[in-house]
């Protein structure tokens, strides 16, 4: 986006114009926002300071919540300022910058949750030599590959972006600077970004779901040899927070490639938006704490110790 464009400033339509809708929903991203950001906190200072929760598992949660606390940071919160202050203006560089990082830590987050996905098939299918396979430097860089993956994937439609040009129209059917409202309003020709735009993130999907989908084949295959019951039950149990979290995120984008009407389209990107930018990020910290024991001990151990420093 270079400075030649004839817009500098954007203006952000947001979700609604009724007043005491608007209130609602500023109560309720505000809500979300914090619950998120305490709740992914949490699981970070667990994953440090605890004993317990030093395996690869634990090292590609913490990875996560680092994630989703700066996915859900890069949205909301100049929404919620935008709300409180009636100001719906953002700036041509802020709008650049936020849509770099929204598209950034999205394509990251999928790679990451395809790691995870492998992380439990080696834990279930190769459990004597997890240890050797899933060690801390092996770790390091899967995550490493994951953020290199998220960058590659942005930087071609991200290249040809800094090309567009706004004549016209500089108001954004969004509550965010997301890529589609964005070239819907370029006075430039944007097929072949648009076609780009399309091509990475659908590459990015399938290529993550490919690895989620294998592992998981794999695993269910496995647990369904096991000759105990029980065994079944606990191998399901440590892979359930995280084929919830990958329904709700892979769910959630399948949404925005359905192509209803222009008007219906631009109301479900809305609310997509809304559930991966705040409802999500809000979720998975008590989808994984609520259904995992080591990390529910670790954080009852985290209480009674804080609890034991506040009474000296």
């Amino acid at each position: 986006m270079r400075n030649h464009t004839r817009v500098t400033t954007f203006i952000l339509l947001g979700l609604t114009d009724d007043p005491q809708l608007k209130v609602l929903i500023f109560i309720f991203l505000l809500f979300t926002y914090m619950l998120s950001v305490t709740g992914n906190l949490t699981i970070i200072t667990l994953t440090i300071v605890s004993s317990q929760l030093k395996s690869a598992m634990y090292f590609f949660l913490q990875n996560f919540s680092v994630l989703e606390i700066s996915f859900t940071t890069v949205c909301v919160p100049r929404f919620l300022y935008s709300m409180s202050t009636g100001d719906n203006r953002i700036t041509y560089n802020a709008c650049a910058s936020q849509l770099f990082f929204v598209i950034l830590f999205g394509a990251t987050e999928f790679f990451l949750l395809a790691t995870m996905s492998y992380d439990r098939y080696v834990a279930i299918c190769k459990p004597l030599h997890y240890v050797t396979i899933m060690n801390s430097r092996v770790c390091r860089r899967f995550v490493l590959f994951c953020w290199a993956g998220g960058l590659l994937i942005i930087t071609p439609p991200l290249s040809l972006g800094l090309n567009l040009e706004f004549c016209d129209s500089n108001v954004i059917d969004h509550f965010l600077c997301d890529a589609s409202p964005i070239l819907k309003i370029s006075c430039s020709d944007t097929w072949f970004i648009e076609q780009m735009v399309i091509a990475c993130a659908v590459l990015t999907f399938i290529m993550t779901l490919v690895c989620v989908v294998l592992s998981y084949i794999y695993i269910i295959r496995t647990i369904l040899k096991f000759p105990s019951a029980q065994q079944r039950k606990k191998a399901f149990s440590t892979c359930s927070s995280h084929m919830i979290v990958v329904s709700i995120t892979y769910g959630s984008c399948i949404f925005i490639y359905i192509k209803p009407s222009a008007k219906e389209e631009v109301d479900i990107n809305k609310g997509v938006s809304i559930l991966t930018t705040s409802i999500a990020p809000m979720l998975n910290p008590f989808i994984y704490t609520l259904r995992n024991q080591q990390v529910k001990q670790a954080l009852n151990v985290s209480i009674k110790r804080l609890a034991f420093l506040s009474k000296k």
